[in-house]
């Protein structure tokens, strides 16, 4: 499960992360919240100038080598922070216009200022051309009365004309490459902002976009309560299960059998499990055997149970489930 973490010949890793140390463990961990500014610095993000230069082709001939421009296009590139050299990361067009780190965390600094969060993480990946700051929002969304879910701030911008600026706000810490997608597909409030002349505005403009209120998490505590308080037969779950996993009478002898078996673990999930005690029976407790289930218990590639624990993580972090959880959501809710 590649990390894409910047790592440094002094043996230093572009990575910051406030009291907790990510899974790689790479990087420096504070032993309390950072600010802004101590973010960029233990990170390695600060002075970088991130900048647009010509383009050129070299062409050899028996004459010598004969430099050409290429119109409409140029290299980006940044101050290393270590070297202090300058390095080339992506290949971009005439409009493009880049969002230094500065800015970036400028922006994070406005939304702390105002929501009360703290940063979190910050990082360089895939050796500059992808950075990340994130903060925690100072409240927790309390289900049932104690299943405690954080929300962050996640901001996420490339230097190689790749992506977009993007705002997210999310249930995922982000820590990696693979974090930073899995940010991105379980936002539930997002912004863009392209690399045009107009960015630095629009990203003033972020701030009301993102809604800091997070009216999302407001809805989303709210469904989850109303589903708490709400019963669900085990009948009414299967036919849940039916629709997300639909079976065909004209399907294999396999594919039955794994519908029995499926359906084997999460009715087990949703009458037994320990995850379940305390919302037994009801409809919050069938989208969470459903998640269970996609995410921990569902069948995964690997020679060795190992490799299955392996696939089972990397199936987590990358929010290959979503989709599908969004769709049970939507069938479980009411």
């Amino acid at each position: 499960m590649a990390h894409d973490i910047e790592q440094f010949t002094d043996g230093s890793a572009a990575f910051a992360s406030a009291r907790v140390s990510a899974w790689h463990g790479l990087g420096t961990v504070t032993e309390g919240a950072m600010t802004a500014e101590e973010a960029m610095r233990i990170a390695s993000l600060a002075d970088w100038n991130v900048r647009k230069l010509p383009l050129t082709a070299t062409e050899l001939t028996a004459e010598g080598a004969t430099s050409l421009e290429v119109p409409q296009h140029f290299a980006t590139a940044r101050t290393h922070p270590k070297t202090r050299r300058t390095e080339t990361l992506g290949v971009v067009g005439s409009d493009y216009h880049p969002v230094q780190n500065e800015q970036h965390a400028e922006f994070l600094n406005l939304l702390a200022d105002e929501s009360g969060a703290h940063f979190e993480t910050a990082g360089s990946l895939k050796n500059g051309r992808q950075v990340f700051l994130t903060m925690r929002l100072p409240q927790s969304l309390t289900i049932g009365g104690n299943d405690q879910v954080d929300l962050y701030i996640a901001a996420i911008n490339s230097h190689d004309g790749g992506s977009a600026f993007r705002t997210v706000v999310t249930p995922v810490r982000v820590v990696c490459a693979n974090t930073a997608r899995a940010a991105i597909n379980n936002a539930r409030s997002s912004f863009v902002v392209r690399h045009t002349a107009g960015a630095k505005a629009r990203i003033a403009q972020a701030r009301s976009a993102l809604g800091l209120t997070v009216r999302y998490a407001e809805e989303f505590e709210k469904a989850a309560q109303r589903m708490i308080q709400a019963e669900m037969t085990l009948s009414e779950l299967k036919s849940v299960v039916d629709e997300l996993w639909p079976v065909q009478d004209n399907d294999s002898p396999r594919a039955k059998t794994n519908q029995r078996q499926r359906w084997g673990q999460i009715s087990h999930l949703f009458e037994h499990a320990d995850t379940q005690a305390g919302i037994r029976g009801t409809r919050w407790a069938g989208y969470n055997a459903l998640t269970e289930y996609a995410n921990h218990v569902a069948p995964a590639r690997g020679k060795t149970e190992a490799d299955k624990m392996h696939t089972r993580a990397e199936r987590v972090i990358s929010g290959a489930a979503t989709p599908l959880m969004e769709r049970a959501f939507a069938l479980t809710t009411v």
